[in-house]
């Protein structure tokens, strides 16, 4: 039993220069799509058993602060996220097991787009590929570690900037959107130092080079953390700023173990 299609199969290897048509490589970014999609859908699939815990584990820091706010003043009794339409729980719901699939599929997906690059690489480059799916995949995860950390804090500056007379009445539709782009932000923005790796490899930058640029990078990685963070706040900023100028750092020193 054929599980992919012949005509969704990959249909020619690079030749022994690493070199492809065009028409080979449109297939191949078809097949490596498809892949990722599906690795997807199984991780939707898992994230949809596991949805109350983590709603549990994202609302926490909010039921938190909702613990600080006076009783007089609450908007209510327990901890609850509200919405608004009959049909917000579904696309609540729909949203974060998409968020799930992304997170839980994230080492085949970051392994496609790596096969995908290969064929431009040299051999030496190729058999990287493992490490660079593990180093990405737990960049990541910190990353998200280190956003669901300042969460509290952030939601402490933010919801309690106005004072104690205001309670927050949060709907879970943004609530939720927003820490999921917070983790997001995060998770990528800790792909920093694969990225200047991968430059490093290919030879488009040196570590002279970073070396030159450190206090533009630095006015770079700040001016990026406050765009990039949804609340803006300075302890968000700061958690990204602060790893991401440490990681250009050990950038340059793997540039300098591996002679670039």
């Amino acid at each position: 039993m054929k599980l992919i299609p012949d005509r969704l199969r990959r249909r020619s290897e690079p030749g022994p220069d690493g070199t492809m048509t065009l028409v080979d490589h449109l297939t191949e970014l078809r097949y490596r799509l498809l892949v990722s999609i599906a690795a997807i859908c199984v991780g939707a699939i898992v994230g949809w058993t596991l949805f109350d815990r983590v709603i549990d584990l994202l609302t926490d820091p909010y039921c938190d602060y909702l613990r600080t706010v006076p009783r007089g003043v609450r908007a209510t009794r327990d901890c609850a996220l509200f919405y608004s339409g009959a049909l917000e729980p579904l696309l609540i719901k729909l949203k974060l097991v998409a968020f799930l699939g992304l997170f839980f599929a994230l080492p085949v997906v970051l392994y496609q787009l790596w096969a995908f690059i290969v064929p431009g690489l040299t051999k030496r480059e190729r058999r990287m590929a493992i490490p660079f799916v593990l180093c990405s995949v737990i960049l990541f995860v910190l990353g998200a570690l280190v956003a669901y950390w300042t969460l509290p804090k952030a939601l402490d500056f933010l919801l309690g900037f106005a004072g104690p007379q205001l309670a927050p009445l949060l709907t879970a539709d943004r609530f939720l959107s927003f820490v999921m782009l917070v983790a997001l932000s995060f998770g990528l923005a800790f792909e920093f130092p694969i990225v200047l790796v991968f430059l490093l490899l290919a030879g488009a930058v040196s570590t002279r080079q970073l070396r030159d640029w450190r206090r533009g990078a630095i006015l770079f990685i700040a001016v990026f953390a406050a765009i990039i963070t949804p609340s803006s706040d300075p302890y968000t900023m700061l958690a990204m700023t602060i790893p991401m100028v440490l990681f250009y750092e050990a950038a340059i020193i793997v540039g300098r173990l591996l002679k670039r």
